[in-house]
C-alpha cells in the first residue's frame, strides 16, 4: 500500500512539448564533411572524372588564393550591396503591400490580380526590359533584385494575415479594442511567423537572380566570376563561386533564424 508521501513526491512527465525542435549542432557540418570527403575520394581515385567534378581540395585552394590575392572581397562586396539594396527594398515594399492587401478589402480587389498577374513571370526574363528603363549599371540590379522580393513577400504576408486566427480578433472586438490595437497587438504578432518563413524564400530568389544581373554588364560580383569561370570552363573557379553562393545562403537563412528566435520568443 503506497503511503501519502510517496504519492505526493511522485513527478509527472511532461507531455506539452509541442513538437518543438531540439538544436542538434553537429548533424549539419558533419553531413558536409562527409559529402566532401565522398567527393575527394570520388575525384581522386578517378570513379568521378576531373571534366564533371573539380576536387574538393582544388576548390579550397582556388578560395584560398582569391582571398589572397584580394579577388575575393573585389568580387564579395559589389554583391553584397546589391543584395542588400535591392532586397531590402522589395522586401520592405513588399510586407507593406502585403500588410495593405490583407487589411483592406479595396486594396485586396485592385492589387490582388495584379500581384497574381507578377507572381508567376520569371524575373529573369525582365532584366533586358529593365536595362532600357534603367541603365546597364546598378539601378538595373536593384530593381530587378527588389522586383524578385516584392512578389513572394506579398503573397507570404496577406496569406499570413488571412491566417490569423479569426477568434483572437472577434475577442479583441468584443472587449472593444480599437481597430489599430488589434491590428497591432493580435494580427500583426499572428502574422509574423508566416511573414518570416516568406522571408526566407524572397533572400534566397534574391540571390537567385543577383547571379542572373551580374552576368548582365557587371565587371564584379559573384555572378560575373562565374560566368568567367564557365566561359573558360574553369571548374575549379566556378565551383568556388558556387561554393560562395552557397555559403551566403547559408549565412543568410542563419541571420533569419536569429531573428525568428528573437521575435517569435513568445512561441516555447
Amino acid at each position: 500500500m503506497q503511503t501519502k508521501e510517496s504519492v505526493v513526491s511522485k513527478e509527472v512527465a511532461f507531455r506539452g512539448g509541442g513538437f518543438t525542435h531540439k538544436p542538434i549542432f553537429f548533424i549539419g557540418p558533419l553531413v558536409f564533411i562527409c559529402i566532401i570527403a565522398l567527393l575527394e575520394w570520388g575525384t581522386s581515385s578517378g570513379w568521378i572524372s576531373d571534366l564533371t567534378l573539380p576536387r574538393p581540395s582544388g576548390v579550397a585552394q582556388t578560395l584560398m588564393d582569391l582571398y589572397h590575392s584580394g579577388l575575393l572581397f573585389q568580387h564579395l562586396l559589389p554583391s553584397l550591396t546589391r543584395l542588400l539594396v535591392g532586397a531590402t527594398m522589395g522586401i520592405i515594399i513588399g510586407i507593406a503591400v502585403g500588410v495593405f492587401i490583407g487589411l483592406f478589402s479595396l486594396v485586396r480587389a485592385g492589387l490582388l490580380p495584379v500581384v497574381a498577374a507578377l507572381f508567376p513571370v520569371p524575373k529573369i526574363a525582365l532584366l533586358p526590359l529593365f536595362v532600357i528603363w534603367f541603365g546597364i549599371d546598378e539601378g538595373s540590379k536593384y530593381a530587378l533584385i527588389a522586383l524578385g522580393a516584392f512578389t513572394p513577400t506579398v503573397v507570404a504576408t496577406y496569406a499570413a494575415i488571412d491566417n490569423v486566427d479569426r477568434g483572437y480578433i472577434r475577442m479583441g472586438q468584443s472587449f472593444g479594442l480599437p481597430w489599430l490595437s488589434i491590428v497591432r497587438k493580435i494580427v500583426l504578432p499572428g502574422a509574423l511567423p508566416g511573414i518570416l518563413s516568406g522571408l526566407r524564400i524572397s533572400l534566397a530568389i534574391s540571390i537567385i537572380l543577383l547571379v542572373a544581373a551580374e552576368m548582365l554588364g557587371a565587371n564584379y560580383g559573384i555572378g560575373a566570376y562565374v560566368l568567367e569561370a564557365g566561359s573558360l570552363y574553369d571548374l575549379e573557379r566556378l565551383f568556388a563561386g558556387v561554393f560562395i553562393l552557397s555559403v551566403l545562403g547559408v549565412i543568410i537563412n542563419w541571420l533569419v533564424g536569429i531573428v525568428e528566435r528573437r521575435l517569435l520568443s513568445w512561441r516555447t
